[in-house]
This record gives C-alpha cells, structure tokens and sequence, in this order.
C-alpha cells in the first residue's frame, strides 16, 4: 500500500509545482488536484453550503484548474503521480476533456491519474447546461466517448448526449490504453460506474467504506476484471491505516490543508507518522 495526498490548489496556498515537489521529496507516490469550475453565489446573501449542509470553504471557489496544477506538478517532478481528485465531467466538452487528459500524460512520461465524479452542486452542474438528475448518465457517456477517442485512430461515438462521426485526434495518453480512471463517489450504485468504466474506487474514508470492498473486489471477480481502491480523506489513525491495507486498499491519501509550508508540513508530518505506526515503525 502507497500512499499520496488530495489538495485544494488555490492561488493563495503553496504552489501546485512546490508542493509536488516536497510530496516527491518526502517518498509519496501521487498528489491529486480538486475541481469546481466556480461556486454559485447563493440568493440573498446566504452562505454557500456543502453536498452535506455545512458551511463551504472559500477553498473552493479559489482553486486553480486541476489540469494546469498537474501539469505544474508533473513538470516540477520526475516520479511522482499527479491527477484529478475529482474532475467534474459533466462539466467539460468531452472532445477538448479527452485532449487535455492526453496531453497532460504525454508530457508527463504516463503519470497522470484521471479521477472522475458527476458534481453534488445542482446550480453549479446546470451552469454547465446539465441537468442534475441525469448528470450520471452524462458521465458516463463522455467518459466512454473518449475512452474511444484514446484507442482508436479513428474515433466515433453516438449516444443520447455525446454524438460525433469519425475524428483524428492526438497525442494519444502515454499510458496503454489510457490513464487509470479513478471513479469518485459513495452511493448505492457507485460500483456499477467503477465496473462500467472504471480502473479504481476513489471513495473519501468514512464509516462503513472500508467494509464495502470485499463486495466490490468480489463483482470484479465475477465480472473477470481487476480494480483497485484508492483511499482518499485517509484520517492520520494508525488503526485505520491499518484496516485499510487488511481491506486491500492500493493506496491511502490525506487531505492537506489549502496553507502555507508551516501548516502543510504538520499535516505530512501527522500522516506520516501514522503510516509509520501502522506499520510498527
């Protein structure tokens, strides 16, 4: 089990490039990159809520795009993983999302990961001129769209919301056939999406995920197929690091804070520690 970290890259915290750097540097092996194109300013001056409620972070609506920040941390660094966690597809054009998603492989020698989710923020998906209550099946239909679009020489896909004859389009990904698609999500049928289209489960950690996946290892079994678990939100919790590797879990990724060194430091250092402990170090 590996282990990396998730990031709110904001233009008024450590730099994307610097950070992969110190993640790098410090023996982790990926570093994944939010998205929300923007936040809608709630009516009446009320404070913006999140998929639970709560108050929003302003982290949110002060991140850089996830795309550029990979990029940034590709280029400052030779080994390490960079990506989404999450990139929002309903959001994107697929042709120009399947051009960027290469492109940052190609130039990043294959270490790109392409985490993907559907959006919990209604106003901010119709923005986007989705429809919420389809945004699922909008996402899976751009997702297989360009799937086809990185292995074929001539690519073409019809569905209800993705239609195009024949196109060329290149760079192809580095990696073979794509990049590992890393589907994001919790819900009743998040299984059916990583089994449909998917390379791995992204879940954020919480009560009741670590015991989902002998159920998901035992459908890819019975399907014939190999899937993954990346772990995000990992809590520094030796005994829940400890229960995650037991569960089979490829790798484990904290949160870091959208701070300076001094408070991202603390965090690695708190995560770091743990890992060392569940490991009896």
């Amino acid at each position: 089990m590996d282990s990396g970290f998730g990031y709110f890259a904001t233009h008024d915290a450590v730099r994307p490039d610097a950070l992969a750097r110190l993640v790098e540097q410090r023996g982790h092996a990926a570093l994944l990159f939010t998205e929300h194109t923007h936040i809608p300013v709630p009516p009446g001056g009320r404070t913006p809520k999140d998929e639970w409620g709560g108050e929003l972070p302003r982290r949110y609506w002060h991140t850089y795009d996830p795309f550029v920040a990979s990029m940034a941390a590709g280029a400052a660094t030779t080994r390490l993983r960079v990506g989404t966690g999450i990139c929002l597809v309903p959001e994107h054009e697929p042709l120009g999302l399947a051009k960027t998603v290469a492109s940052v492989d190609d130039l990043t020698g294959g270490r790109f990961e392409f985490g993907v989710g559907a959006g919990w923020n209604r106003e901010e998906l119709r923005h986007h001129g989705v429809d919420p209550a389809r945004r699922f099946a909008v996402m899976r239909e751009r997702i297989r769209a360009m799937q086809a679009i990185w292995t074929r020489d001539e690519a073409e896909y019809h569905g209800e919301f993705v239609s195009f004859d024949p196109i060329w389009s290149w760079p192809k990904p580095a990696q073979k056939p794509y990049p590992p698609i890393l589907v994001g999500g919790v819900g009743p049928r998040v299984f059916d999406r990583v089994l449909g289209y998917g390379d791995a489960w992204l879940p954020n950690y919480g009560e009741g995920i670590v015991e989902r996946i002998p159920e998901l290892f035992r459908r890819a079994e019975e399907a014939g197929r190999r899937v993954e678990v990346v772990m995000l939100a990992a809590p520094a919790d030796p005994a829940a690091l400890e229960r995650c590797e037991a569960a089979g879990v490829s790798r484990v990724m904290a949160w870091l804070p959208s701070a300076g060194y001094d408070g991202i430091r603390r965090a690695m250092d708190a995560f770091e520690n743990a890992l060392a402990e569940s490991h009896g170090e």
